[in-house]
Parts: C-alpha cells; sequence; structure tokens
C-alpha cells in the first residue's frame, strides 16, 4: 500500500464512523421522502461519496465551494461564492458534507446562504472538527449534528485533504509531523 505518511485514523476505523453516520441520518430523516447532500468542495467529495452509500433512503447531491481565504492562509472574513448549487433547495432537508471544519467560518456563511434560500432544514456533518480551533475563533455559531472524528491543530491529509494537491487519493487519514515528509510534493 502506498503510505507516505502513516495513518492517524485508519481506513477501518473511517469506514466504521462513516456507515454508523449513516445510519443516525437515516434514523433522524425517517418519514421524510429525501435529503439532500451538499457537498463543501473541494475536500469533501470523498468522505460525502462514502457517506451517501450509507444513507438508506433516497438521496440528492449538489456541491457548493465558497471561499473566505482566496489564495492567502489567514481567512479575509469576505466569503465568495466560487460554484454554486445546481438548483434550488427551497423546502428540502439538507445535511452539508464538510472534511474537516478549523475555524466554522466559510461553513457558518454556508448555512446562512442555504437557510436565506428557504431550506427545510440543515444539519451538518463532517469527517474531521478542531473543536479547539473553532472554540478559539468564535465563529460556528451552528452546532455539528454528525460528527466523525475530533483532532488537535493538526495539518492531515487523506481521504480527500491535501497538500498542494496531492494525497487526497490516501484510504486514511494521515497526521504531517514532519516538513521531510512534504518534500517529495515540493518538487514542482
Amino acid at each position: 500500500m502506498y503510505e507516505p505518511i502513516p495513518p492517524l485514523i485508519s481506513q477501518a476505523d473511517l469506514e466504521k464512523r462513516v456507515k454508523e453516520i449513516g445510519r443516525q441520518i437515516t434514523a433522524d430523516y425517517a418519514g421524510k421522502s429525501h435529503v439532500r447532500v451538499i457537498g463543501a468542495l473541494r475536500g469533501c467529495f470523498v468522505f460525502m461519496a462514502d457517506l451517501i452509500r450509507a444513507i438508506e433512503m433516497p438521496v440528492k447531491i449538489d456541491f457548493m465551494e465558497i471561499s473566505s481565504y482566496g489564495k492567502a492562509t489567514v481567512s479575509s472574513g469576505n466569503i465568495k461564492i466560487l460554484k454554486d448549487l445546481s438548483d434550488d433547495p427551497h423546502g428540502e432537508h439538507v445535511v452539508i458534507a464538510e472534511d474537516i471544519i478549523d475555524t466554522g467560518l466559510t461553513l457558518q456563511c454556508m448555512v446562512d446562504l442555504l437557510k436565506g434560500r428557504g431550506v427545510a432544514s440543515v444539519e451538518i456533518a463532517t469527517l474531521l472538527i478542531k473543536p479547539k480551533n473553532v472554540a478559539a475563533q468564535g465563529k460556528l455559531i451552528y452546532p455539528v449534528k454528525y460528527k466523525a472524528f475530533e483532532v488537535s491543530d493538526e495539518f492531515v491529509v487523506g481521504v480527500g485533504m491535501d497538500y498542494k494537491g496531492f494525497m487526497r487519493n490516501l484510504p486514511y487519514i494521515a497526521q504531517v509531523t514532519d516538513a521531510n515528509q512534504l518534500k517529495l510534493f515540493d518538487a514542482e
């Protein structure tokens, strides 16, 4: 197996937890005609694919890409929609699929946008959350109902999360602990 960086969270643990979240969503939306899962691009796509396969009811999907960073490494606080939904979610029950919640600023804006568009309900499902960062920033006012794992302030890759576009294809979460681990990807 290709393991440029050792696992922090194994593929087996990820698969087990995502299935549990899928069962929880299925139970929570029992009696509804469907649920719409909206992916927060880009890193969500692997988690979202696994999640929707674990939900045992009709699912519609869509994607949004919202940025508050631009080319900077720190949020500007100015939100820009880079990719909007393909159709109107008005009246639908929505679950936002997110790869990792760091400060929560962009996610909060996404929830506000969806509520403004008249969704019946909106919940958040995330693969990873950095609770210390969220608390320190005080930005996330909406509760995260479906959390797979909490991590500290580690730089992580895999399962859709990347370093310079690489390592999204790792089937596990890896913690980058050493700059030498990334040198392979710096030779661009």
